[in-house]
C-alpha cells in the first residue's frame, strides 16, 4: 500500500498543528462556533445531535494492520470503545471531546492517516472496489489511480471550495462493486483493442433528494490523460454549478440542466484548452505509484481443501460463511473474505476496539497485514489461503464477527440516522435491528438469496436507499417518524433507481411490510431468480397489492 514520503508527513503534521491552534482558540472563546465551523469541517469534525463527530479518511478503503490497531486505540482512549465504518469507506467516531481532537489527529498522523477533506465542499475520499488487487475478474487494480487522484485533489487550490461536495469512485472490474454510476464522477477501468488501459468516464450521478444515475461522456480515456480530463470536468462544474441553492448545487443538477451531450462537449472543449499544460503526470510517476500496490507474492495452492470441505459438511453456518463471505481471488487457492459488521440485532458498520484489534491480528496472520473497508460497511481480508478458512472463521465467530450474511437480507446498509445525525428525520439503526431480529434464521435468509436492503434516516440518502433492492427512507410526518418503502434499486453495473411503493409506515409497520414484500417474491420467483430479477419481471403492482391491499 502507499507509504507517505517526507512531503506527505510534513503536510499532515503542519495541518494538525494548525488545527490544534484553532481548537485552542475555540475552547478559549476566541473563536465563535460560526467562525470555527468551516475550520473544523476542513478537518473532518462535525457537530452532531449529541456531540462532535470525527470522520477519518481511509483512502480507497485500504488499511494496514497497524493502522487498524491505531483506530482501535483511538476508539478506546478517546471515544466509547467503538468506531463506525461508513459508506465512503471511512471511519467515524461519534463521541470525541473537542479539546482532544488535535491529539487524535496527532496519533493518526503517526500511522499516515488524517481527516482532511472528509467533509466540506471539496473532493472527498475516492472510493473503489473493496477487492481491488485481489479480485479474479479485475481488468486492472484501480487503487494506483485512486491514489493519484488523492494526491491531485488534496488541497487543490481551484477545487477546495466547489459549489458542493464532490465524490469520485473507480472500479477495475466489469462487476461494479463501487457503485460508480451513483457518483459525481464514475470511472470504469477497461482496455481498448490495443490492450491499453483507460477509463470509461461517467458524470452526474448521485443520490440525495434528487437521485440521478450518471451518464457516460467518454467511452475511453487513455490512462495518461486522467488528471487533465478530471480537471476539465471539474472546471466546467466549478464555473457553472449553482451556488445560490445548496439543494441544486451538485454536478448532477448541472448535467441534467445542460444535458450529458452538452456537458461532454464543454468538457472536451476545456480539455483541448488545458491538456497540453503539464497537469498529467508522466508514465514513470504512474509506475512509481503502481509499485506501492504490487500484488503480494502468494503461492499457487490447491483450490480444493479437505479441511474446508469436511467442516462445511458438518457445520451449516461455516458452509454458509464460505458460500457468502468469500470472493474469488486471482491467485488459485486463495480468496478474499468479507467480515460482516452486521450481526443480527447489531448496529450496521460498528466495530469495537477489541474487534478491530482482532481483525488486525488476523490480517497479520492470514492476509498480508492488509484490510479493506467496503462501501457496504464491512471489513475485508483480501488475501487469504483457503486452507486457513476454518481457523480464521473460528476466531472471527468467537468474537461475534462470523456472521455468514454477506449479500443477504440482513447485510443492511444504514446511516446513523436520528440516533446521531443532526440532519436526520428518523432513526435508521433500530429499523435495521428490527429487521435482523425478524429475519434471524440463517436458513431462511439463505433461501431468500441475494437481497440488498438500504436504509436512510432522511432525504440526504447517506444509507443509499435509492440503490437498494429494497430501500427504506425515514421521513418526518407531522412530528412522527414515518418510513417509506422503495423497491427495485441497484448500485451495481445494472444501476437503477428504486421507486416508492406507497404510503409510509411506522417503525413496526415497515418491518411487516418488508416481510410481505419478501413473501410475494418467494411466491412469484422463477427458478434461480433473485429478488431484483423477479421485481423487474413482474413490476411493482403485485407487491403493492400485497402490502396495501387490492383496493
Amino acid at each position: 500500500m502507499y507509504a507517505y514520503d517526507k512531503f506527505d508527513h510534513k503536510l499532515v503534521e503542519a495541518r494538525v498543528a494548525e488545527f490544534r491552534d484553532q481548537v485552542e482558540r475555540r475552547v478559549k472563546g476566541e473563536l465563535t462556533e460560526e467562525e470555527f465551523r468551516p475550520l473544523r469541517l476542513m478537518n473532518g469534525l462535525y457537530l452532531q445531535l449529541h456531540a462532535y463527530m470525527l470522520r477519518v479518511a481511509v483512502p480507497y478503503g485500504t488499511l494496514s494492520a497497524n493502522q487498524v490497531r491505531k483506530l482501535a486505540h483511538i476508539a478506546r482512549k478517546y471515544d466509547k470503545g467503538y468506531g463506525h465504518f461508513t459508506t465512503r469507506q471511512n471511519i467515524q467516531y461519534n463521541w470525541p471531546k473537542l479539546s482532544e481532537t488535535p491529539d487524535i489527529l496527532t496519533e493518526l498522523a503517526e500511522v499516515e492517516m488524517h481527516a482532511i477533506q472528509t467533509s466540506g465542499n471539496c473532493i472527498r475520499n475516492v472510493t473503489t472496489d473493496q477487492f481491488a488487487g485481489a479480485a479474479a475478474d479485475e481488468v486492472a487494480d484501480p487503487r494506483p489511480y485512486a491514489e493519484l487522484l488523492r494526491q491531485w485533489s488534496t488541497f487543490h487550490p481551484e477545487f477546495s471550495f466547489l459549489p458542493r461536495k464532490f465524490k469520485i469512485a473507480i472500479t477495475g472490474a466489469p462487476t461494479d462493486r463501487a457503485a460508480v454510476k451513483w457518483h459525481d464522477i464514475g470511472l470504469i477501468l477497461k482496455k481498448n483493442d490495443k490492450g491499453e488501459v483507460g477509463f470509461e468516464v461517467l458524470v452526474g450521478g448521485g443520490m440525495g433528494r434528487t437521485p440521478v444515475i450518471g451518464k457516460t461522456i467518454r467511452d475511453f480515456l487513455p490512462e495518461a490523460d486522467l488528471l487533465s480530463y478530471m480537471e476539465a470536468i471539474l472546471r466546467v462544474y466549478n464555473e457553472q454549478g449553482r451556488r445560490d441553492n445548496k439543494y441544486k448545487a451538485r454536478i448532477k443538477i448541472l448535467v441534467e440542466a445542460l444535458g450529458a451531450e452538452e456537458y461532454a462537449r464543454q468538457t472536451e472543449a476545456e480539455w483541448e484548452r488545458i491538456k497540453d499544460i503539464p497537469i498529467d503526470v508522466p508514465a514513470e510517476e504512474i509506475a512509481r505509484i503502481r509499485a506501492f500496490f504490487a500484488p503480494p507474492p502468494l503461492p499457487v495452492l490447491p483450490d480444493e481443501v479437505d479441511g474446508v470441505t469436511s467442516l462445511a459438511k458438518n457445520n451449516f453456518i461455516f458452509a454458509s460463511w464460505v458460500k457468502n463471505n468469500t470472493h474469488p481471488h486471482k491467485v488459485p487457492g486463495h480468496v478474499a473474505i468479507t467480515i460482516s459488521l452486521k450481526p443480527h440485532g447489531g448496529i450496521p458498520g460498528d466495530a469495537t476496539a477489541e474487534q478491530m484489534e482482532l481483525v488486525a491480528s488476523l490480517a497479520d496472520e492470514y492476509s498480508q497485514s492488509e484490510i479493506r473497508v467496503s462501501h457496504e460497511q464491512n471489513l475485508i481480508l483480501p488475501h487469504v489461503a483457503k486452507k486457513d478458512l476454518p481457523a480464521l472463521w473460528t476466531d472471527l465467530d468467537e468474537a461475534g464477527l462470523g456472521t455468514a450474511n454477506v449479500g443477504l437480507l440482513t447485510d443492511i446498509i444504514a446511516c446513523p440516522g436520528l440516533d446521531y445525525c443532526a440532519l436526520a428525520n428518523a432513526r435508521s439503526i433500530p429499523i435495521a435491528q428490527n429487521i435482523t431480529n425478524r429475519f434471524d434464521d440463517m436458513k431462511r435468509i439463505q433461501n431468500i438469496g441475494p437481497l440488498k436492503i438500504k436504509i436512510s434516516g432522511c432525504i440526504n440518502a447517506c444509507g443509499h436507499h435509492h440503490a437498494g433492492h429494497i430501500g427504506i427512507l425515514g421521513v418526518d410526518k407531522k412530528g412522527e417518524e414515518s418510513y417509506q418503502l422503495l423497491l427495485g434499486g441497484s448500485g451495481a453495473e445494472d444501476a437503477s433507481k428504486a421507486t416508492i411503493l406507497g404510503p409510509g409506515f411506522d417503525e413496526f409497520g415497515i418491518v411487516d411490510a418488508l416481510e410481505t414484500v419478501v413473501a410475494v417474491y418467494l411466491g412469484e420467483r422463477e427458478e434461480g431468480e433473485t429478488f431484483l430479477e423477479t421485481y423487474r419481471r413482474t413490476g411493482p403492482q403485485i407487491f403493492k397489492e400485497a402490502v396495501y391491499g387490492a383496493a
